[in-house]
């Protein structure tokens, strides 16, 4: 049985837009893209100063892997996009979020369901939009589009760019 998850690809390193590119098709090896965001420029949040912008987007996946499955296929698609994980929130060549699976509630070592940041980020909250702008978070009931709204776009821009 398929769940739909939602998950957030941001890069700023390399060929960030040929990085998500594929991203998006090693995705599609998991399950059904049911639905793709637009790409959005977004500044660095925290980490270390002098990052160069990211390329964030979102994409909905309908897949039949349990969470834990999930995320390891994630940390693996990051790998072999040659993330290698030093420091928190500094530069990558890819970073794959599991923001949400389905309706679930989840907090174990290394894995929290809903993602614990994402309803205050705008470079997650823009692309969820994209998808989405009634999803609802499973805890708070709050919308992505009332969630937008409270955050702002600050530091985020979408482009036109196909990928």
């Amino acid at each position: 049985m398929s769940e739909a998850a939602y998950i957030a690809l941001g890069a700023n390193l390399g060929e960030p837009l040929t990085t998500l590119r594929r991203a998006r098709q090693d995705l599609a090896a998991l399950g059904q893209v049911a639905g793709t965001s637009r790409l959005y420029r977004t500044a660095p949040v925290g980490g270390p100063p002098g990052q160069p912008d990211y390329l964030n987007a979102a994409v909905r996946l309908e897949t039949a892997l349990v969470p834990s499955e999930l995320l390891a296929a994630l940390h693996d698609i990051e790998a072999r996009a040659g993330r290698v994980r030093r420091e928190r929130w500094e530069a990558r060549p890819l970073d794959l979020d599991l923001i949400l699976y389905g309706s679930r509630v989840q907090d174990e070592p290394g894995l929290t369901l809903p993602h614990p940041r994402a309803w205050e980020r705008a470079f997650v909250l823009a692309p969820l939009a994209d998808l989405d702008p009634a999803l609802r978070h499973p805890v708070t009931g709050e919308t992505v589009r009332d969630a937008l709204g409270r955050v702002g776009l600050d530091g985020v821009t979408g482009t036109r760019t196909e990928w």
